[in-house]
């Protein structure tokens, strides 16, 4: 079952009260060392490409399937970057915890466009020209692009970081 299927399921039986979901993120890069962004169609905001775990789908597997999905590139992962535990809201009133154990990638093939319903817009950035993104985009984007760090993870007792 696909992970919209799953999400429209339990959301007729749990209403807009929290649901923690596992997701995966790409912080994909280009030979130009440009970043792969969208503009959401829900929010409306810039960020990375992100989706969530399809059931019984690993996160590696997951992390190739949505940046096809979403802007027809296809990807090599290069390392795991990290994983946090994050809440978001949206605007209709959902309110989730995300798992997300987010990829640094890098493009292989494709053209980067609008491939489904969930952007408005997709495209390169050089990291010094970047559309206004969330601290915790940025904080993904920082650890991917270091290049000898082990994957970050918030340590014991931290719980989740502010701000995000």
């Amino acid at each position: 079952m696909p992970a919209s299927d799953y999400v429209t399921d339990l959301r007729a039986k749990v209403g807009t009260g929290l649901i923690m979901f596992p997701t995966v993120t790409a912080v994909v890069f280009n030979d130009r060392g440009e970043i792969l962004l969208h503009q959401r169609s829900d929010t409306a905001r810039w960020t990375l490409i992100a989706g969530i775990m399809d059931p019984g789908e690993q996160p590696a597997d997951a992390v190739i399937r949505e940046v096809e999905e979403e802007t027809a590139v296809q990807v090599k992962i290069e390392r795991l970057a990290g994983i946090a535990l994050h809440e978001v809201t949206y605007p209709n009133g959902d309110e989730c915890q995300m798992v997300n154990t987010w990829f640094r990638c890098r493009a292989v093939g494709g053209e980067a466009r609008v491939n489904d319903s969930e952007s408005l817009q997709v495209g390169w950035f050089p990291l010094d020209a970047m559309p206004e993104l969330n601290p915790y985009a940025h904080h993904r984007i920082r650890t991917a692009l270091a290049e000898e760090a082990p994957a970050w993870f918030a340590g014991p007792g931290e719980g989740m970081i502010p701000g995000w």
